[in-house]
């Protein structure tokens, strides 16, 4: 039977198995996080907290009876009635995430701090049901998890948002189907250009689609602090590693921006009116940083090259970047918005920084770099230097 505690502020539940193993891959290790798999009792993975789910259990949240539920639960139900002894081969288990993991091989327990469930929830409600409806008569089945052990919050994150889609970029057809690509594709071409965005899942970036999903991760880390407002959990770290979520905040910034009566319509048109002016712009700087000659003679080993050529600047460091370069961002001739770096300003500069914040505070590993908020801090700091000289 599990058994909760709170300690220092964290939840710490003991969860007994039947089985575990430590499945973690040399990538897990190097990112300090650990991957277990295994079986444990279905009555003790109804005392699992599913507060990390994007989707809590579809029948209880939106007030059904059993008699409502979908084809889905019915089929877990009816195997939990009439085959339990199945029921781990045919119910696809869980997904559960925690910050700390202690294993006591001894008395086959796992204790884990803050955990959660983020995929499974409504095998847990069905689960539930089922064991209110026959008591004591319940049989009780194992079923299969997966445990990820980790403290990055963005990571557990996008992992309840994969593990609950099959296709992570649903939200590109939604916004398709509903025409909030129209305007943005109109203007990353400039009037010139013959770009399509991808808008649906059907269509992969490529020759013949731009890759909407980064162009949107671009146009958020593009965006100067003094216009985000409440969309400012989109700025920065979160656009560097979170593209579902700048997705769906493109599509909440679009419904609102077009709609006069809505309560954040101001902030929001300022913000869709900033994207539709640099959207071409942005596309173009991001390329040109992302191959970006002044990074000749840099030594970062994880730059891809050609003899000497720059090829490839990964992500890590040329987002960083751009969200230094949005402080230049500033309204030009007929109020429209523009990246405008002063005469001043010299690339090397910030070059020279990124190289430092990559070794320095990013331990020379570009994934860190992304998701350091001190490397975009110091990169910054440089660009705010170079506009108050401006000013």
């Amino acid at each position: 039977m599990s058994k909760q505690a709170s300690v220092g502020g964290a939840d710490r539940i003991a969860i007994p198995y039947h089985c575990i193993r430590n499945i973690s891959g040399p990538e897990d290790l190097e990112r300090g996080r650990k991957i277990y798999a295994g079986h444990m009792s279905t009555g003790d993975a109804v005392a699992l907290p599913t507060e990390e789910n994007v989707r809590g259990y579809l029948v209880e949240a939106e007030g059904k009876k059993s008699r409502r539920m979908t084809a889905v639960h019915r089929a877990i139900l009816e195997t939990l009635k009439n085959h339990a002894e199945d029921f781990s081969i045919l119910n696809g288990g869980m997904v559960i995430v925690a910050r700390k993991c202690d294993v006591d091989d001894k008395r086959k327990t796992m204790t884990l701090t803050d955990p959660s469930i983020v995929n499974g929830a409504q095998t847990q409600g069905v689960l539930k049901h089922y064991f209110k409806e026959y008591g004591r008569d319940a049989e009780v089945p194992h079923i299969t998890f997966e445990l990820l052990v980790s403290d990055d919050e963005d990571l557990i994150g996008e992992v309840s948002i994969a593990r609950n889609y099959q296709n992570d970029v649903a939200s590109i057809s939604m916004a398709g189907r509903r025409n909030q690509l129209d305007e943005l594709e109109k203007a990353v071409n400039k009037g010139e250009e013959n770009r399509k965005l991808r808008k649906k899942e059907s269509q992969f970036p490529g020759d013949e689609y731009l890759n909407t999903e980064k162009l949107l991760q671009v146009l958020w880390v593009l965006t100067p602090p003094r216009l985000l407002g409440k969309e400012e959990s989109h700025c920065q770290v979160h656009a560097y590693n979170q593209k579902e979520k700048c997705i769906q905040g493109f599509m909440r910034v679009h419904a609102s921006a077009h709609d006069t009566t809505h309560q954040d319509h101001g902030e929001s048109y300022a913000i869709y009116s900033y994207f539709i002016d640099i959207a071409g712009d942005a596309w173009d700087l991001y390329h040109r940083w992302k191959s970006h000659q002044g990074f000749k003679g840099s030594g970062l080993r994880s730059i891809l090259r050609d003899g000497r050529e720059i090829v490839e600047v990964p992500d890590g460091i040329v987002f960083p970047i751009l969200s230094s370069l949005a402080i230049f961002a500033s309204k030009g001739g007929g109020g429209r918005w523009k990246i405008n770096p002063p005469p001043i300003f010299d690339d090397r500069r910030i070059i020279q920084a990124a190289k430092a914040a990559y070794q320095e505070s990013a331990f020379s590993k570009p994934h860190i770099m992304g998701k350091s908020k001190a490397c975009y801090t110091r990169l910054r700091d440089i660009t705010s230097l170079y506009q108050s000289l401006a000013e």
